[in-house]
């Protein structure tokens, strides 16, 4: 089953320096209908204006995975990082027993958008940590790149403590991609830019996303160029 969910069905939220967009219950927004898929509990996407952001904030028993479209993010924790994200780079964290963060737009005049999605762990009670690695934006072309992984981590894929695979691909109009999957598992795909066709027959815009269930082949055409995201979820 190929579930579609269109960008203008997400909950929207805005506060001046912030603009969100909620594909499950998160802050202001519940729906106990819309909690969660498999083990993705949470999908924002955000924009923050220039020199605002997340003040110092705590989180526990969650892998929080960020991905920063356009702009930058500063990020800093009591773990002692530092570090600041743009597109190319996926940061992993793990919240475990506790960590405290924050996240800013360091720029004076350009606002960042990034997507930000918590997993539920496989495990609790997990040591926090942190985690940021680049990868080659050119090997997402006409491909699935992964960038976060528990079972293809490596120097370019972050590890997660959950059975999960997130891809990003730039697809070319016309091209086409196959993903195999095994039974019982799920996938989620979510369009950044352009518009896809799933199976020959669902057709998904920009921002739209799609919750997939007992479907062992799914087949990907891009329309025109398009970039989008999918994970491989229990």
């Amino acid at each position: 089953m190929i579930h579609v969910y269109p960008a203008h069905e997400r909950f929207e939220s805005n506060h001046g320096w912030l603009q969100s967009y909620f594909s499950f219950s998160f802050a202001e927004y519940f729906d106990r209908k819309n909690m969660h898929f498999g083990p993705l509990r949470v999908f924002n996407d955000d924009i923050i204006a220039p020199q605002h952001g997340f003040g110092a904030h705590p989180h526990q028993e969650m892998e929080i995975v960020t991905v920063v479209l356009k702009g930058q993010l500063e990020h800093r924790d009591n773990l002692g990082n530092h570090r600041i994200i743009s597109f190319g780079e996926v940061q992993r964290m793990t919240a475990g027993t506790g960590i405290v963060h924050s996240e800013m737009n360091p720029s004076t005049t350009e606002e960042v958008n990034l997507l930000q999605l918590w997993f539920l762990p496989e495990t609790y009670g997990l040591t926090p940590s942190y985690e940021q690695v680049s990868y080659d934006v050119e090997n997402m072309k006409n491909r699935l790149l992964p960038i976060v992984s528990k079972k293809q981590a490596g120097e370019q894929v972050a590890y997660i403590h959950q059975d999960i695979t997130m891809y990003l691909s730039d697809l070319e109009n016309n091209k086409q991609l196959t993903f195999h999957q095994q039974q019982g598992r799920r996938m989620y795909v979510f369009v950044i830019e352009g518009e896809l066709v799933l199976n020959d027959d669902t057709v998904l815009q920009r921002r739209d996303a799609a919750r997939i269930t007992d479907v062992t082949r799914l087949h990907i055409t891009a329309n025109i160029d398009s970039r989008f995201m999918l994970i491989d979820l229990p």
